[in-house]
């Protein structure tokens, strides 16, 4: 059995190093996490992210500092850390060859749990996949494939979900399926740190946003915080363009309309 957790934040970070040879990943990373929230971690490529959740997971050991995940202490009680957390890393950890359900079936029957195919029906309705459900994951778009690698993560109710680049190589419509996943761990007060080098999705996603820049944290709060670090905005009057994003998820809806209004008429004639 786990032993209990103390109280506090649940994630702590504190002077954590380091290095690989002469090079230096991370230069004394401190920051804390609340319970129920979600932080992101914005940074460059190469800028300490993914070093940062192997140490919180469990998987690297820092050169000097502490973190704790959940009360438990990395270094001393990795045991107990790897049963509060959950990593989903930057390439969906599905089996192509299974179903989407069969895949988290698998899951909890490897975890033990009881009926684990209710688990999975549960699951792939949260995270609206009923109906690909039955499908070969071979068969799943980018998107729905990080989607179900969620809702796998999610078996045996972790406390803590680390989600390193969820959105990387996804396409927009992909991104947007992922965003709309991770606040449903939110909604349901799962404690995410998420890694992320896009600022949009850290805008969209986070409670508090931390700035990692060659190793150290270089700003840290919520987003109205980070703003207010800017000089006052001048007001100006301007037409607002859509952007790229709202244009192509635009054009590609109204087509997908198009084709089911043809298919429609096309059966009427019949």
């Amino acid at each position: 059995m786990v032993a209990q957790p103390i109280a506090g934040p649940a994630i702590r970070v504190r002077g954590l190093e380091k290095s690989y040879g002469k090079l230096e990943v991370l230069r004394g990373v401190d920051f804390d996490v609340a319970r129920g929230t979600v932080f992101a971690l914005l940074g460059s490529n190469g800028a300490g992210k993914t070093t940062t959740v192997k140490i919180l997971a469990t998987l690297l050991k820092a050169d000097a500092g502490t973190a704790g995940v959940h009360g438990f202490d990395v270094a001393a009680q990795p045991a107990d850390v790897r049963e509060s957390i959950s990593l989903t890393g930057q390439f969906a950890a599905v089996d192509e060859i299974l179903s989407g359900r069969e895949n988290l079936v698998l899951v909890a029957r490897l975890r033990h749990l009881d009926d684990p195919g209710a688990i999975a029906d549960d699951l792939l309705r949260r995270f609206s996949l009923t109906d690909a459900g039955a499908r070969k994951v071979s068969t799943y778009s980018g998107g729905m494939r990080r989607r179900l690698d969620i809702a796998m993560s999610l078996i045996g109710n972790p406390s803590v979900i680390f989600l390193d680049e969820p959105t990387a190589g996804l396409d927009p419509e992909g991104r947007i399926e992922v965003w709309h996943a991770v606040k449903e761990l939110a909604e349901y007060g799962t404690t995410v740190l998420l890694t992320t080098q896009y600022l949009d999705e850290a805008e969209q996603l986070a409670d508090r946003i931390a700035i990692l820049h060659k190793g150290r944290i270089i700003a840290n709060g919520t987003l109205d915080e980070l703003k207010q670090l800017f000089p006052p905005a001048t007001v100006e009057y301007v037409e607002k363009q859509p952007t790229l994003e709202e244009i192509f998820l635009a054009i590609i809806g109204s087509e997908a309309k198009s084709e089911t209004i043809g298919t429609n008429t096309q059966g009427g004639r019949g």
